[in-house]
């Protein structure tokens, strides 16, 4: 599948982590597909971040309003970007220790069964077992 998606990107070189931090969950609050900051070295070797946001078009504003209220950055780069995705499909995978919901995910003969992280660890946590047990089944 096929869709539009839209990336923002700033470089923050006077913003702490706490309020970087902050952000992300704001974002993902919003609703965002995904948003990370990475560590870069910007002008005369100041360290700094790069913020990076994947939203769909309807989520941009709000999203541009966040990133603008919670860190420094007093401007952004803006691409739209075609994106190609598996198609995703809710499931339930039966394990030693109980059911876990997964998504299945498909594209063409392509197939990938992805367990959810807190039906995971809930299950991990109650039997004294590694999340790796239910990681990435095909």
């Amino acid at each position: 599948m096929k869709d539009k998606i839209i990336l923002l990107e700033t470089n923050i070189d006077d913003c702490s982590g706490e309020a970087l931090g902050y952000t992300l969950d704001k974002l993902f609050e919003a609703g965002v597909k995904d948003a990370w900051y990475s560590p870069i070295f910007m002008k005369k070797s100041r360290p700094a971040y790069s913020l990076s946001v994947m939203v769909k078009p309807e989520q941009e504003e709000a999203a541009v309003n966040i990133i603008f209220r919670h860190t420094t950055a007093v401007g952004m780069r803006r691409q739209e970007l075609d994106r190609i995705i598996m198609d995703r499909e809710p499931t339930t995978i039966d394990t030693a220790y109980g059911p876990v919901k997964a998504n299945k995910f498909t594209y063409g003969d392509v197939e990938k069964i992805c367990p959810e992280y807190e039906d995971m660890k809930k299950l991990a946590d109650e039997n004294d077992e590694s999340i790796l047990s239910f990681i990435h089944r095909t």
